[in-house]
């Protein structure tokens, strides 16, 4: 296998690539082009004879969308989680392969993949139940997008036709939270069942579900009440893995004295419960943990979640939604939204305030009449020396 560079202008190369037919024995010539200096030509030019050595090699012209995705999946694996390598090939083939996967790569036009976000809303289901959801399409699109950026990185395409496609609108619902009062209902109905510590450590401690089942002891700083989140339990078809939080980097968040008491309680009732099937806790020991201290499958918080929340008489929310719970009642009470953002482990605090944002308003009223009210204090000092 060889290849070699001929120039067709200044800064345009063309790289031929001399190829065995593995069935005739008969020599190929497949033509690339580039634009750059000679060397990144040549550069280009050994990556196109890896690829084939390889077995990755993609042929521009022939090549169809589902034959990328394959490649580009492949490629992308190990850069993200396992979790959502799953979802990506899910949205690959659950939804973008079907629509659109026989159309040449080099074919592919923005108005076709427009067309097959309108088909995906109106009937997009598998099941032949309707279309899919705005968020999902803009999911798919998101994809899409980003794999067809990877062609054009690899100049398979001069540009890429998902950008100029828009995807369909798609509005956030706004959040369903509980108030300190149903927060309170709630962790009274709740109490002496598995689900007091989730609870309590996502509605009080802003911990997301993966976090929850990830805590271990040598994490709870029962001395200085503080909780170090440094770990989330991913849930994957090969089984749970454990991998720094959502923002790729951990956090300290510090329990009130209500928190720290009920952990208190909780460690020695679980110490207990492990010493009777001949179990010993440890720092090691997961926080909520099974009967037997088996790790606990983030999924079967949320199973455990519903069954419970029909016997409390409260509004019907997500487990997650205890998490924004916390968030409301902290920017609430005046906390600052940087601290809240700290607390709750978002990379930005611009995060925190998008998506609390109807929290805001009633701040900035409490913020301007305090302003005021110190301004009146003031000229009314400032009137009384005169």
């Amino acid at each position: 296998m060889k290849g070699h560079l001929r120039e067709r202008s200044p800064g345009h190369w063309a790289i031929v690539l001399e190829v065995r037919d593995p069935q005739t024995g008969q020599r190929k010539r497949k033509w690339h082009s580039f634009k750059g200096t000679k060397r990144g030509a040549q550069v280009e030019c050994a990556r196109l004879i890896s690829e084939m050595q390889k077995g990755a090699y993609l042929e521009p012209s022939k090549t169809t969308l589902a034959e990328y995705l394959d490649k580009w999946l492949t490629h992308i694996q190990p850069r993200v989680s396992p979790r959502t390598m799953e979802r990506y090939r899910e949205l690959a083939t659950k939804n973008i392969v079907p629509a659109l996967g026989g159309v040449k790569l080099t074919k592919l036009q923005p108005i076709q993949i427009s067309s097959a976000y309108a088909q995906a809303l109106a009937a997009g289901r598998r099941d032949g139940k309707g279309g899919l959801s705005p968020r999902t399409v803009v999911h798919c699109h998101r994809l899409l997008r980003q794999a067809l950026e990877q062609a054009v990185k690899w100049q398979i395409l001069a540009r890429n036709p998902a950008a100029a496609a828009d995807p369909p609108k798609y509005e956030r619902p706004q959040l369903a939270t509980y108030d300190i009062e149903q927060m309170a209902h709630l962790l009274n109905a709740v109490r002496g069942s598995r689900m007091f510590i989730p609870v309590m450590l996502a509605g009080l401690c802003g911990l997301r579900r993966g976090e929850i089942a990830a805590l271990r002891w040598r994490h709870a700083d029962l001395n200085v009440s503080q909780l170090s989140i440094v770990q989330s339990a991913e849930e994957t078809k090969a089984g749970v893995r454990y991998k720094p939080p959502k923002s790729g980097k951990g956090r300290t968040v510090a329990m009130s004295g209500t928190v720290a008491t009920e952990l208190r309680a909780h460690r020695l009732a679980q110490a207990e419960e492990l010493l009777s099937v001949g179990v010993r806790l440890s720092d090691d020991t997961l926080v909520v943990a099974q009967a037997d201290g088996s790790p606990l499958l983030p999924s079967s918080i949320t199973r455990e979640w519903w069954a419970l929340l029909s016997k409390t008489g409260l509004p019907r929310i997500r487990f997650h939604d205890l998490r924004h719970a916390h968030a409301t009642h902290l920017l609430a009470s005046g906390v600052h939204p940087k601290i809240a953002s700290e607390r709750l482990g978002h990379s930005k605090v611009g995060i925190t305030l998008d998506l609390y944002s109807h929290v805001l308003p009633g701040m900035q009223e409490e913020a301007a009449s305090r302003v005021d009210a110190a301004l009146q204090g003031a000229l009314q000092k400032l009137h009384a020396k005169w």
